[in-house]
């Protein structure tokens, strides 16, 4: 059996890439289908373009996604998480603040690019991207459409020799950033459809890219700003994955404090002190009546 890479999945078709950097359309064994973008699996040749899954080696981290009704696992392996959000449309703070606790619970870095700050909204936006810089995250500012290339080379010294997942709401500028990092992007997109013999889901999955003919730069990107899976998260876990809310969370006088009414809370203190912003604190109060309500 040979080692190589998921760099696509639909439904039971995957596309597998081997050392040599060749990819095939490959199916699991079995009807277990649980392989996920960024896999190392073990396959076997079946046919000139056609492979089997055999095994999934283990894996280093995972993110998972959520809807309405159930968690689903859907990049593995990351380095680093990119949150790319713009002065226009206007982002959701709770968005970001799920998708940064979620790198934080698969010990994955992170940090955030803020687009379109060559528009007149720039102001409001870096004020509300202010208790995340506060906290400790990097927050690059970017002009795609206006600077493509110096915004570019702000990039890649970060992105280099890294798997980066890139996420962002649509219309913050995630395909002007593929397409300017990546120039043959759409071809690769082309080749994967062709390979699974369907041009329907080129924009509906999550999606590998090689930055570099060496293939040690990766760009993964999935349409739209995924709902980030949390319900594998323990309530009393969710103020540790928070840097800003963990600072103060030692200060408590009870050991089980929930940062929610009890009294003596380092937590609490700090927020009514302006150390911890509402807006980040309200987000906390929603995850976590959510963690604790157990409705899954």
């Amino acid at each position: 059996m040979d080692l190589g890479l998921v760099v696509r999945g639909h439904g039971r078709h995957y596309i597998v890439e081997d050392s040599e950097g060749r990819r095939r359309v490959c199916h699991p064994r079995g009807k277990k289908s649980d392989c996920v973008v960024g896999d190392q699996v073990r396959w076997a040749e079946v046919s000139a373009d056609e492979g089997v899954i055999e095994a999934v080696e283990p894996r280093r981290n995972l993110l998972f996604r959520q809807d309405e009704w159930k968690t689903k696992s859907f990049a593995a392996n990351l380095d680093q998480l990119l949150v790319l959000v713009a002065v226009e449309p206007v982002f959701s703070e709770s968005q970001l603040a799920r998708a940064l606790i979620a790198a934080e619970s698969a010990g994955i870095s992170a940090r955030v690019a803020l687009n379109k700050t060559d528009l007149p909204g720039v102001a409001a936006q870096r004020e509300r991207l202010q208790p995340y810089r506060d906290m400790g995250l990097t927050v690059m500012e970017l002009a795609l459409r206006e600077s493509p290339e110096a915004s570019a080379e702000a990039l890649r010294p970060w992105l280099q020799g890294k798997r980066t997942f890139v996420l962002g709401p649509s219309g913050t500028g995630k395909s002007t950033l593929i397409n300017l990092l990546i120039p043959d992007a759409q071809a690769q997109v082309g080749d994967i459809s062709q390979a699974l013999n369907s041009g329907r889901h080129t924009t509906t999955t999550t999606q590998w890219y090689w930055m570099d003919a060496a293939r040690e730069t990766a760009l993964i990107d999935s349409p739209g700003f995924q709902e980030f899976g949390l319900r594998q998260i323990e309530p009393a876990q969710l103020p540790l994955l928070m840097p800003d809310l963990r600072r103060h969370a030692g200060g408590c006088r009870f050991y089980n404090c929930t940062h929610l009414h009890e009294p003596g809370c380092g937590v609490r203190a700090a927020l009514e002190a302006g150390e911890i912003s509402a807006s980040r604190y309200r987000i906390y109060g929603e995850i976590f009546e959510e963690l604790s309500s157990k409705r899954w």
